[in-house]
């Protein structure tokens, strides 16, 4: 618990010094950059980092549903980095956008149009960037997007403030725009593989504390999130081979089905969907918490959601993962797809 506070109020001096425009807050000390860097320089001799371009998921899912109605189809936009974009996959139907997308079709039952706009390599900067891409086409608006990054801001050294800023300003214009937004938070980095200790301390630690941050902002912003940090983390640990791709970094086809699981019940409740005798459970750590303290508590365990309430306070919620459908083969491309 005193870890969780300590999370907390770290966390709530980024997302403030991020509203107000401020600068970084530094979350280590001078003297662990040496021994920092030479751990990064031993990691990257094993850790690799794929150049493969990832496969493209774009389409409509589901279109046999629009046969069954005549209601318009779902739009659903994916932004981030390389995990939102499926990188370390090679067959669309495998990247977390895809089976999302066949998810929601299912639940829905009504045809879903994908698209990623997502950019290996990206920090949360780029999001502008990609907001504007996802927005360019009025008629085409998104009903809900969803937003993975973080793990690049905490490699290349962003300050936390500043991807914030950047995360929350991305969320606030996708709102305005009428779009339901989730945030998968920053994963936990500790859990790569060929990581040693200290940095695999450090890495765990700045990543969850962005995380902590990165719920703030969202929360604030008017968006939900769910961690993705320690989602993985026993999973991996217990089974990288089957969870980790071949460059030992981005999630297999089964860490990414793992993520895209806990996902899913979130992006249908922001739209609807989900069961609403879902009630919280104090039982299982749910209920109304003071919105920092909420967020982290989320950086600490995957696959939680938070979602505001009336401020300060926000709704902490361990969802239950449903099996993920089938996903298509192929997404179909709309323009072939009447209805």
């Amino acid at each position: 618990m005193p870890m969780t506070m300590s999370r907390a109020r770290v966390a709530r001096r980024i997302a403030t010094a991020a509203a107000f425009g401020g600068g970084g807050v530094g979350l280590l000390g001078v003297a662990a950059v040496g021994v920092l860097l030479t751990e990064v320089r031993l990691a990257r001799r094993t850790v690799g980092g794929s150049s493969d371009i990832p496969p493209c998921a774009d389409g409509r899912y589901g279109a046999a549903f629009g046969h069954r109605n005549d209601r318009p189809p779902l739009r659903l936009g994916f932004l981030g980095d390389s995990t939102a974009a499926g990188q370390g996959v090679h067959r669309p139907s495998q990247t977390p956008g895809a089976l999302l997308a066949s998810g929601l079709a299912a639940l829905s039952e009504l045809p879903v149009d994908f698209r990623n706009v997502a950019l290996p390599g990206a920090q949360s900067d780029d999001l502008a960037r990609q907001v504007e891409l996802m927005l360019a086409d009025s008629a085409a608006t998104p009903d809900v997007c969803v937003i993975m990054i973080g793990a690049n801001d905490v490699t290349h050294r962003m300050a936390p403030a500043q991807s914030v800023r950047h995360l929350a300003e991305a969320v606030r214009r996708l709102r305005a725009a009428g779009c339901e937004v989730i945030v998968g938070t920053c994963p936990d980095l500790g859990t790569i593989e060929p990581v040693y200790q200290p940095l695999r301390w450090v890495a765990r630690r700045l990543s969850r504390q962005l995380a902590a941050a990165q719920t703030i902002g969202v929360i604030e912003s008017g968006g939900r999130t769910v961690s993705l940090g320690d989602l993985l983390g026993p999973e991996f640990e217990a089974r990288p081979r089957e969870l980790f791709g071949p460059d030992n970094y981005h999630p297999s086809a089964e860490g990414y089905a793992t993520a895209a699981m806990a996902v899913l019940p979130t992006l249908c409740a922001s739209l609807g969907l989900w069961p609403e005798e879902e009630r919280p459970e104090p039982a299982r750590g749910e209920g109304l918490l003071p919105v920092e303290q909420a967020a982290a508590e989320a950086a600490s365990e995957g696959g939680t959601e938070v979602t505001a309430s009336r401020a300060p306070w926000a709704l902490l919620k361990h969802r239950r993962r449903r099996q993920l459908p089938e996903p298509e083969p192929e997404p179909t491309d709309p323009s072939s797809v009447t209805g």
